[in-house]
């Protein structure tokens, strides 16, 4: 069986960036990571919060980028959790009114549900887009120190 183990406080930067064409269980080794990165920091209050939300802008990926490719960014900034997702698919997302039976159209809706910040920035060199999010963390509470 294989384990999983993560990153001690002390290895956890206050930034972890990646590129992936995503696949068939992308969405799923990504939460982890995430999970992990957040945990080693000692930041278990956003985990839930921010995975569900990852999931959802690389669930878009999936579903508008061609090529699925994408890169994350996670930053530990005063007082937030942020999270990008970043492509080079020039079409920005909108949060859509799904019909009551549809099987999608919900994501950044429940994105703007679950965190307390998000937005889009275009790419100033045109061709692709930033989708971020942010998990306000309570006051007091900080990122595991490095030594």
């Amino acid at each position: 069986m294989n384990h999983a183990t993560g990153p001690r406080a002390a290895d956890v930067e206050t930034r972890y960036r990646a590129e992936f064409a995503l696949g068939e269980h992308s969405v799923r080794h990504l939460r982890r990571i995430l999970r992990l990165y957040l945990k080693g920091s000692g930041l278990l209050e956003v985990v839930d919060a921010a995975e569900l939300a990852l999931s959802e802008l690389l669930a878009n990926v999936i579903r508008h980028v061609p090529g699925r490719r994408c890169g994350i960014c996670f930053l530990l900034l005063p007082g937030v959790v942020r999270v990008e997702v970043f492509d080079r698919c020039p079409r920005l997302p909108v949060a859509a009114v799904a019909e009551a039976f549809a099987d999608g159209g919900r994501g950044l809706l429940l994105v703007e549900a679950v965190t307390d910040r998000w937005g889009v920035a275009p790419c100033p060199t045109g061709g692709g887009k930033t989708v971020w999010f942010e998990c306000a963390l309570s006051p007091g509470v900080r990122p595991a120190p490095r030594p």
